[in-house]
């Protein structure tokens, strides 16, 4: 059975990965994703560089397809990704100058569609055809598999979830320019500047902890400082209030939460979120994934070998 290159490029990590056909990463490399430079090329050539050092190796020879998984919006026509607020650059072409380089078909996905595909092929959704994929990480993507069909729309970019509107108190202004989005309240990345609108609202200034820090908020929280879980709760409510969103949008018989926030917090995330969750449709099963994050790899790789 055939290898298959796999690629994730994310806001902050760029990972690449030969997977076998039993979802099985054979080999695996990972480097911050490029922010500096004159255009978008330095990350496709940060790419190809990757690809190029799993091609070398002996099971690598025998890949049939190159998956790249990444963060949105997609160009899918072109083979672009475009305006992506969480990468530094409005344009990275991928497929055609991967094609180009390599010789090999290359199918382009967005990380969270391709995160959905992985936790079914060999996660916490294995059986099931009625799933959502969610990610906390620098933003908040998602990924919907409904009756079997995994969602895609027009453009391929259906399961935006992250830009779902959630507040109209703080206002707070999304990366993609809008305000209120799910993404500018709970994604790690903006986490840190809810907290300030919210201790500024709630007239609360005597802190023990670094508010300016994510991991330091939650790590309070984990100790149960007063300040800590009451912002806890308000975030709670925002993420409910996204969820309740993806409930009723898909009606999923499981949602799957990955990303740095649900790996190392999902405990404290779906706890504070579950009382506020709306129940007009049936609450389905919260799950975090046991994929260790490579579910948007393992995905990148089916979609890769599907579209092959």
């Amino acid at each position: 059975m055939p290898t298959v290159i796999a690629v994730d490029l994310g806001g902050t990590n760029l990972r690449a990965a030969l997977v076998g056909s039993d979802a099985t990463l054979l080999a695996h490399d990972a480097v911050p994703t490029p922010t500096a430079g004159a255009s978008g090329e330095v990350i496709t050539t940060a790419i190809a560089a990757r690809v190029e050092a799993l091609l070398a190796s002996p099971q690598g020879r025998e890949a049939a397809a190159i998956g790249v998984a990444s963060a949105g919006p997609l160009d899918p026509g072109r083979g672009w990704v475009v305006g992506s607020p969480n990468i530094a650059f409005p344009v990275v072409e991928i497929v055609e100058p991967l094609r180009e380089r390599f010789g090999l078909p290359v199918a382009l996905i967005n990380d969270a569609r391709a995160g959905v595909l992985g936790e079914r092929w060999a996660g916490a959704a294995r059986g099931s055809d009625n799933v959502v994929y969610v990610t906390l990480s620098t933003g908040i993507g998602g990924g919907a598999v409904v009756n079997g069909c995994l969602l895609l729309g027009m453009s391929g970019n259906a399961g935006e979830i992250g830009h779902i509107p959630v507040d109209t108190r703080y206002n707070l202004v999304c990366g993609c320019g809008f305000a209120g989005h799910w993404e500018a309240y709970a994604s790690a990345k903006n986490i840190p500047g809810f907290f300030a609108a919210w201790r500024e609202a709630a007239d609360v200034w005597d802190i023990a902890f670094d508010p300016s820090s994510t991991r330091a908020i939650f790590e309070a929280a984990r100790a149960e400082d007063p300040v800590a879980l009451a912002f806890m709760e308000a975030l709670g409510e925002m993420n409910a209030r996204g969820v309740s969103a993806v409930i009723v949008a898909y009606n999923p018989e499981v949602i799957v939460f990955d990303g740095p926030l649900a790996r190392y917090y999902g405990d404290i995330v779906i706890r504070q979120m579950e009382p506020f969750i709306d129940r007009y449709l049936a609450l389905p099963r919260l799950a975090v994934s046991d994929l260790a994050g490579q579910a948007p790899l393992l995905g990148a790789a089916a979609y890769a070998l599907e579209a092959r």
